[in-house]
């Protein structure tokens, strides 16, 4: 039987004995998608992010934390916050040697802490490719596996459809509707709960 986890201050994970999981993975995963993997954000990426994030049709779909306008100092934060976690749970989506987007994991707490919030962008250039669904693919295969999580959601919001297809074809099922669920770009707004479980692993 394997040890359980829970999240740590830093976003990291401990095992329930009280060891830690340094990292989740610090090694490129490939995907997919040909010349494309996932792999930790690094030093030298901040252009390629302000060049993808910099965009308001991206801004729309995700969290306020995401800035915008994204400028080469938010661009050095991210990178500077990532080198600070154990386990990593922020990942560069990377295609032909450039970060052209993100995906990454909010490990939960206390009884939620062996599922987690799975989020994820891509820059407008790159769509149409499939990255985002191989990136959530692989992202939720090594929540599976090597933090030995047994639930992976996402909450995204009702007019997203091209984000409704990538965790359809990504395995996710709809749970349910959330109604009124965020407040974003003046409007409130209803989000679909999306999930994947697997608890014949444990």
């Amino acid at each position: 039987m394997r040890p359980r986890l829970r999240a740590t201050q830093r976003g990291g994970a401990t095992r329930d004995d009280g060891t830690a999981i340094e990292l989740l993975t610090s090694k490129a995963v490939r995907l997919s998608v040909p010349d494309a993997c996932l792999r930790p954000f690094r030093r030298g990426d901040e252009d390629d992010l302000v060049e993808a994030a910099n965009d308001r049709e991206i801004w729309k779909n995700v969290r306020d934390a995401f800035p915008h306008p994204y400028t080469r100092a938010d661009a050095e934060r991210w990178v500077a916050y990532n080198e600070t976690l154990a386990p990593i749970v922020n990942f560069a989506i990377d295609c032909e040697g450039r970060a052209v987007g993100g995906a990454g994991l909010v490990i939960g707490g206390d009884v939620h802490r062996r599922t987690a919030e799975i989020g994820y962008w891509i820059g407008r250039s790159w769509w149409g490719r499939g990255l985002a669904t191989a990136a959530v693919c692989a992202l939720t295969e090594l929540a599976f596996g090597e933090l030995q999580l047994v639930r992976v959601f996402a909450g995204v919001f009702a007019h997203n459809t091209a984000s409704v297809r990538v965790l359809e074809k990504a395995g996710f099922e709809r749970e349910g509707l959330m109604r009124g669920w965020a407040f974003k770009d003046g409007a409130h707004v209803d989000a679909l709960l999306y999930a994947r479980v697997s608890l014949g692993r444990g």
